[in-house]
């Protein structure tokens, strides 16, 4: 950690944690740090009732201790340092060490008791999105609570009244806050899943949100005042190529909740299969109220879960597809160059700029492949290699990954996907090939999730009955 990191946090926590009596925080329960910025296994629960953890990419789940039958959690409000992907840190502030906080999880009928020790140089309350409970535990300071001081630590209790994908946040100078990358996810599991209407157990249950930051290159602390110019799009404070794959194994029932942050829309596309929304943040979708889609538009402050079974197997892309968005560290007034020869005059720049490369001219997918000079802290507008070259992404992109011999409960990235001989895309040369033999028919029609039985989608011409 550099001297200037070290004065970041060092100085900053000084500031307000000389305020916390260590006999107040002795009677607190333990405040875990973050582990690493991979995605850490999920936590099952060691007490309390039972329920399918969800697996939070690249974060993690609060632990608990249950005491006297309410559930206690212990969030501490502080300066972090994220790896936002290898060769760049964001000086943030988050919750646990960590930007998003970590995941909570509890089941529905839980009381649940949130310490929440505020360690910023200004004060701070939590906001528990999406939540019924007490007007006076809603989080919104000065409205239903005081702010928590510097120093202080704030108690919250309720009872998790309802199953869902929740979030929370602060409600005290968010502008500041947020942009800051205070947020994390709260996930509240059905106390009796068959009896729960509209939910439908998962093999795999992935959660991330989605943030932003404008962090200029060479610095490494997020400009508050942007309202939209962002240049670095993330799932949970990570940019490809920093955000985890999502393994899956082949016949699973996978279910993604992804929450929105940031301050513009997010049409989130999966590639090689189609699900349907089966959750928002008001609940569970009445499998009748559902359709198939590719591509879910996450507004705002939205909640969505989306659900599939994962028939096809290989490496499928996975990404927002506003196309600024998966890319890095973007400079929004650079000219475009497209079409423009300026080759006569690079000998002639080179003299004043060393390292100056003529690029642009037919497109910008030269930068996915140069070995550029960059400032310090910074990432490559467009980067990630692939087993047959390069990406060219950045931002919020990830694979998942589907593969036949995963392992119930393992979550390791199985590298890429070895594809059959005559699957892969290549040169014409003018010869005739065989198709490659079909897949079985089990893999590549199946039910769809929320509704039992064949595939009752089909087409249909106007006027021929039937539905689709």
């Amino acid at each position: 950690m550099t001297s200037d990191r070290r004065k970041f946090l060092g100085g900053v926590a000084a500031l307000s944690a000389a305020a916390v009596s260590q006999a107040a925080m002795g009677a607190l329960p333990e405040a875990p740090t973050a582990p690493a910025p991979t995605t850490a296994p999920p936590l099952m629960p060691s007490s309390g009732r039972p329920y399918q953890p969800v697996v939070t990419l690249n974060g993690w789940t609060l632990p608990w201790r249950m005491r006297n039958g309410w559930k206690e959690f212990h969030l501490v409000a502080e300066p972090v340092l994220r790896e936002l992907a290898p060769g760049m840190t964001a000086q943030l502030w988050g919750y646990n060490g960590s930007s998003p906080g970590p995941t909570i999880e509890v089941v529905e009928g839980d009381r649940v008791r949130l310490f929440v020790t505020n360690k910023l140089p200004e004060h701070t309350a939590v906001h528990w999105h999406g939540q019924r409970l007490p007007a006076g535990m809603d989080g919104v300071g000065g409205l239903t609570q005081p702010q928590i001081k510097p120093g202080k630590t704030f108690v919250y209790e309720f009872e998790a009244r309802r199953s869902g994908t929740f979030m929370y946040h602060p409600h005290a100078d968010e502008m500041v806050q947020m942009a800051m990358g205070m947020m994390g996810l709260w996930i509240t599991h059905p106390r009796d899943p068959a009896r729960t209407p509209g939910y439908t157990p998962a093999d795999r249950d992935f959660c991330f949100l989605l943030n932003a930051f404008d962090i200029e290159p060479g610095s490494a602390t997020p400009k508050v005042m942007t309202m939209s110019d962002f240049n670095l799009w993330c799932w949970n404070s990570r940019v490809f190529p920093g955000i985890d794959a999502l393994p899956v194994r082949l016949g699973d029932r996978v279910r993604i909740r992804v929450g929105n942050l940031t301050m513009t829309n997010h049409p989130i596309h999966m590639h090689g299969h189609e699900f349907v929304v089966a959750g928002t943040d008001g609940g569970w979708v009445p499998p009748a109220a559902r359709w198939p889609e590719v591509t879910v538009d996450i507004g705002v402050g939205q909640m969505r879960a989306v659900e599939f079974l994962a028939t096809e197997p290989g490496d499928w892309a996975f990404h927002c597809h506003k196309s600024h968005h998966t890319m890095n560290a973007m400079g929004h007034a650079v000219p475009t160059m497209i079409g423009v020869d300026h080759r006569d005059v690079v000998q002639k720049i080179q003299k004043l700029v060393p390292d100056y490369m003529v690029m642009g001219e037919r497109g910008m997918a030269d930068m996915g492949e140069m070995e550029m000079p960059l400032p310090d802290n910074t990432l490559p507008m467009m980067t990630g290699q692939g087993p047959m070259g390069a990406l060219e992404m950045g931002g919020m992109f990830s694979v998942i990954k589907v593969r036949k011999d995963l392992a119930r409960h393992d979550y390791r990235d199985p590298g890429w996907y070895a594809h059959p001989p005559g699957t892969v895309a290549r040169e014409w040369n003018g010869e005739e090939t065989a198709p490659p033999a079909q897949a079985p028919a089990s893999t590549t029609r199946t039910a769809h999730p929320g509704h039992p039985g064949p595939n009752p989608w089909r087409a249909v011409k106007p006027g021929h009955g039937g539905t689709h």
